[in-house]
């Protein structure tokens, strides 16, 4: 496929793109971030913990080894080139919903998903996108720029219905997006696994695009990220949510911010890749 290269592969993917169900793709770009750089690594540490992993999972009581899913690389951006990277994103997204595939991404940092979710939307014009997250993410501007992991979610709700996005986790934000969430989205601030729950009897079959910072986790278990925020849930919650995730409709998924050279005991990749492990067996 254009614009991808190889770097290596996540846990038991299997070699066949046509058969695949699901197509995993990892974006190395970190231009916009605001504290710590790093999250373009997240991708290939993230497959290189995998084998760390079992494929089976306790909690599903599935395995890997039984689903079709594709590790397709990851995209080739232009560095530095915010405008370009957020095309080509698009162009990969659009390929891989024209070929009726689940699109699932690893970050890099949360700006990607934008792009992705702007061609998932143009195919599920009822998306509903859950965001797991300590920051909200809703600012209209960040030093200026429109386009920004400050400023992501902002964008997405541009290309949603009203209230169609769900926020899980969130303690950390300016005034003015807590009163934009209000109005606008379904904001649920610091907790994760109860709203969630409770959040499941509202979605039922409509369509959900699932995006994960993994910063929506309390530093002391995850602090590989590039904006850690105190507090948070447990690695614990936030797999019992993810194991969860197999009741609903999920038609697209990434995971980001993970920064690999912020923990070199690993740990935040290696939940990250359990994470990824969780959501592939469910959405496959």
């Amino acid at each position: 496929m254009k614009y991808l290269i190889d770097q290596g592969k996540f846990l038991r993917a299997k070699a066949n793109y046509d058969k695949a169900k699901a197509v995993l793709i990892g974006v190395p770009m970190d231009f916009t971030v605001s504290f710590r750089p790093g999250t373009r690594m997240g991708p290939r540490k993230i497959r290189e913990v995998s084998y760390g992993l079992e494929d089976y999972s306790i909690y599903a009581d599935d395995s890997l080894n039984e689903k079709d899913y594709f590790d397709a690389g990851d995209v080739d951006i232009p560095f530095g080139n915010v405008k370009k990277s957020l095309e080509i994103i698009e162009q990969v997204t659009a390929k891989l919903l024209d070929d009726g595939k689940i699109p699932v991404y690893l970050g890099g940092e949360h700006l990607i998903t934008y792009p992705i979710i702007k061609q998932v939307s143009k195919k599920y014009k009822d998306l509903v996108v859950l965001h797991f997250d300590a920051h909200a993410d809703l600012r209209d501007t960040f030093f200026g720029e429109r386009f920004s992991h400050a400023t992501v979610l902002r964008r997405v709700c541009e290309h949603l219905n009203e209230k169609h996005l769900y926020q899980f986790g969130i303690r950390s934000g300016i005034k003015e997006e807590f009163v934009f969430a209000k109005e606008h989205t379904r904001m649920n601030p610091v907790n994760v696994k109860k709203p969630f729950l409770e959040t499941m009897q509202e979605l039922k079959q409509r369509p959900v695009y699932v995006t994960l910072d993994i910063d929506v986790i309390d530093p002391a278990f995850a602090p590989g990220t590039g904006t850690p925020e105190p507090g948070g849930c447990s690695s614990q919650d936030i797999l019992d949510v993810v194991s969860c995730f197999k009741n609903i409709n999920i038609v697209g998924f990434d995971l980001v911010e993970v920064s690999p050279p912020s923990d070199l005991s690993e740990r935040t990749s290696i939940l990250a890749a359990k994470i990824l492990r969780e959501v592939l067996i469910a959405v496959c």
